[in-house]
C-alpha cells in the first residue's frame, strides 16, 4: 500500500482545497443575490451556521473535547477568526448584497487576495515572491475581464452605493481570517476548530438577529427559500471552510487567498450551465488570465508546503 504522502489522493488533495471552496462560495453569492428579498441577512448568515453547526458537531465532538486546553491557549486568536471570518464576512455580505450589484460585489471580492498580501507585509512582514506578484497582478486582470465584459471602457460606468462600503469591511474582515487562520496550530483537529468558531460566530450574530427580527425584518419561506438556506448551511460553510484551512495550512495565506479569485470564474460556468447565460470570448480570456496567475503564483510550491500539511494529517486520523 503506498504512503499517504506519496499517494495520488494526497498528492490531489491539496488541490482540490484550493479549487472547491471557490466553487461553493460562488453558489453562496448567487444564492444570497437570488434570496436578498426572501430571507432577511442576518437570519441567512445565522440559518447557515446553525444549519453548520448541527451537521459538523457529532463529527467534531471528539476533537473538540481532545483540544479544548489547546483552544483556552489560543483563545484570543479563535476568537478574532470566528468574529471576522465566520459572523462578521458573512453577515457583512448578505446586507451588502442588498443594496449593491453583482458586477460590484465581484470587483470587490478580487479585492481579497490584494488585502491579504497588504496586511501580511504591513503588519507581519510577509513577503512576495516574484511569481506571487505576476499571479496576483494576472489573475486580478482576469477579474477585471469578466466583471467589465471585456469592455475596460465600462470602469467609468461603475457606481458605488452603501452596499459596496459594507461589502468591503467584510473582504478585510476575510484578509484577516486568512492570515490569522495560518498562526493556528497544524495540530488542531481541523473539524473540532471549525466548530468551535462557529458556534462562537452563532453566539455573535444572535443578538444581531434579535434586533432585526424587533425591528420588523421578516422573511419569506417558500421551497425555493429552504433549499437555499440548506445550501449555504452545507456546502459554502461546512465544505468550503474546512477546504479552505487546509489550503491555507498547505500553500499559505497569500497563495490560498489568491484562489478565490477563481469565484467569478465558478459563477460565470454556473450561469452558463444553470441559467443556460451565453459565454462570450471575453468570458475565456478572463478565465485563462485567472489560471494563468494562479499558475504562476503556485509553481512549486508543494514541496514547500508538504511538511505541514503531514503533520496535519498524522495527528487527525479521526477526522475522515
Amino acid at each position: 500500500m503506498p504512503k499517504p504522502e506519496t499517494s495520488l489522493t494526497a498528492r490531489m488533495l491539496p488541490w482540490a482545497a484550493l479549487l472547491l471552496p471557490s466553487l461553493f462560495w460562488a453558489g453562496n453569492f448567487i444564492a444570497g443575490r437570488a434570496m436578498r428579498d426572501a430571507i432577511t441577512p442576518m437570519t441567512l448568515a445565522l440559518g447557515r451556521w446553525l444549519i453548520a453547526l448541527a451537521c459538523l458537531l457529532p463529527f467534531a465532538w471528539r476533537g473538540l473535547r481532545r483540544d479544548a486546553r489547546c483552544y483556552l491557549a489560543h483563545r484570543w486568536l479563535i476568537l478574532g477568526t470566528a468574529v471576522t471570518g465566520v459572523a462578521a464576512f458573512s453577515s457583512l455580505v448578505y446586507v451588502g448584497l442588498h443594496t449593491t450589484t453583482a458586477s460590484n460585489g465581484l470587483l470587490l471580492n478580487s479585492l481579497i487576495p490584494l488585502l491579504i498580501v497588504l496586511a501580511g507585509a504591513l503588519f507581519y512582514r510577509q513577503g512576495l515572491s516574484a511569481g506571487q506578484a505576476v499571479g496576483l497582478a494576472l489573475s486580478f486582470a482576469g477579474v477585471l475581464t469578466l466583471v467589465l465584459q471585456g469592455q475596460w471602457t465600462h470602469w467609468r460606468q461603475v457606481s458605488l452605493v452603501p452596499g459596496d462600503g459594507i461589502l468591503l469591511v467584510a473582504m478585510v474582515c476575510f484578509a484577516f481570517y486568512t492570515l490569522w487562520l495560518r498562526q493556528l496550530p497544524a495540530e488542531l483537529d481541523r473539524l473540532g476548530l471549525t466548530a468551535a468558531q462557529i458556534a462562537i460566530a452563532i453566539i455573535v450574530l444572535l443578538p444581531f438577529w434579535l434586533a432585526e427580527h424587533a425591528a420588523g425584518a421578516r422573511s419569506t419561506w417558500t421551497l425555493a427559500s429552504g433549499v437555499a438556506l440548506v445550501y449555504v448551511g452545507l456546502f459554502p460553510s461546512v465544505g468550503a471552510y474546512l477546504l479552505y484551512m487546509r489550503a491555507v495550512q498547505h500553500f499559505g495565506p497569500a497563495r490560498a487567498g489568491l484562489s478565490i479569485h477563481l469565484i467569478p470564474v465558478f459563477g460565470v460556468v454556473l450561469s452558463a450551465l444553470v441559467l443556460h447565460e451565453q459565454l462570450h470570448t471575453w468570458h475565456a480570456v478572463g478565465i485563462a488570465a485567472i489560471a494563468a496567475g494562479l499558475v504562476c503564483s503556485n509553481v512549486g510550491v508543494a514541496p514547500r508546503a508538504a511538511a505541514p500539511a503531514r503533520r496535519q494529517t498524522r495527528s487527525q486520523p479521526h477526522t475522515r
